[in-house]
């Protein structure tokens, strides 16, 4: 116990010095050692890396996981050193509600059946994301990760020691300084009763200042030279992690690429199916809705080609190029050259105008 009050007390005289250096220093009342202008630009490029490297870590994991509640629960299972359960990807859910849907609709309409592959390539797509996630995870996150968490601590830690042992320095400097001053002032103007006394008061302090200046520059150049070495080691650094992105870039590019593949599936797919109006299935986009045409009224039907059609659903005219339906009304239907697959013209007595097929049950 008194070994250990012994420690605390000194422990909190070292803790006192430093500070009072540390406020005389930021009211520019004490001297302060500088750093040599190598370690300088290596810490400068350590807190750049550190900074840059926690943004493009944080900001990768938004990509990877856009839901924040979602991040934090995956950071309380890793803390917890629990397995993270498994997580299924908007686009599967997109694709089971599609799947859902089209029971309900029923999977023999046009629509159904057309819900049910939809939602089928896109669970597909939904299952590479998930595989692009994890190897994203492994290759690139882990690695930013153990670096903020292990290399950088490490650093942290000893650069918080080489500036306690610069303080310690630059104090012991104060006191050989104000102990070289009291000396040369006793001397200059001697006590004759107290001479000899002083003088080897005064010269003692100022050997034992000495003594303690040449321990505490012995600790801050070994410290110096210890974080040298670490800091030195961010070269290695970079390097790792300029393999992992081009291993996130790799993922990244076969994740696209695959989910390009599917949708070009789902386009050839769409393409068989019977009354399925779609754009060219080499094109990796459907075009989007109608163009408007200015005067529908104008156009001329074919001599051949023109179609009756149910209407399965209501259907409001968006303006005045588009005819307005009723569900289960029998209308005609014709396309012309040019127009948007997605929408056939329709007749009703005297009323023509645009309507989308997706509405319509053609009959032969």
């Amino acid at each position: 116990m008194d070994f250990n009050v012994k420690k605390l007390a000194s422990d909190a005289g070292v803790f006192f010095t430093r500070a009072v250096q540390y406020t005389e220093e930021k009211l520019g009342q004490a001297e302060k050692t500088e750093l040599d202008a190598h370690l300088e630009n290596l810490l400068a490029r350590g807190d750049c890396t550190k900074n840059w490297t926690e943004k493009i870590f944080r900001q990768t994991e938004i990509l990877l996981q856009p839901n924040p509640s979602a991040r934090i629960e995956e950071f309380l299972y890793e803390k917890l050193e629990k397995k993270i359960p498994l997580r299924i990807t908007n686009a599967e859910v997109l694709g089971q509600y599609m799947q859902d849907a089209a029971k309900e609709f029923g999977p023999s309409t046009p629509y159904g059946s057309t819900l049910i592959t939809v939602g089928e390539y896109q669970k597909r797509i939904g299952a590479v994301e998930r595989e692009f996630i994890h190897a994203s995870a492994v290759g690139f996150l882990n690695p930013l990760r153990n670096f903020l968490e292990g290399d950088w601590r490490i650093i942290s830690k000893e650069r918080r020691l080489l500036e306690n042992y610069r303080l310690d320095l630059d104090a012991c400097k104060a006191r050989l300084k104000k102990a070289k001053l009291a000396e040369a002032k006793a001397a200059a103007t001697p006590d004759f009763q107290e001479t000899r006394p002083r003088n080897y008061v005064l010269s003692a302090s100022a050997s034992a200042a000495e003594q303690e200046l040449r321990v505490a520059q012995t600790d801050f150049d070994r410290q110096s030279e210890v974080t040298r070495l670490l800091l030195e080691g961010i070269n290695s650094t970079h390097v790792n992690h300029l393999r992992c992105l081009h291993e996130f870039v790799k993922a990244q590019a076969a994740y696209f690429a695959q989910c390009a593949v599917h949708m070009q599936d789902l386009q050839k797919e769409l393409s068989r199916f019977p009354n399925a109006f779609v754009g060219n299935p080499s094109m990796s986009v459907i075009a989007p809705g109608p163009s408007p045409l200015s005067t529908i009224g104008e156009v001329k039907p074919p001599a051949t080609g023109t179609r009756k059609a149910k209407v399965l659903y209501d259907y409001e005219a968006a303006d005045v190029s588009e005819l307005s339906l009723l569900a289960d009304e029998l209308i005609t239907v014709y396309t012309v050259p040019g127009m948007d697959p997605d929408w056939l013209i329709g007749e009703r007595g005297n009323q023509k105008g645009k309507v989308p097929v997706t509405y319509l049950e053609l009959l032969s």
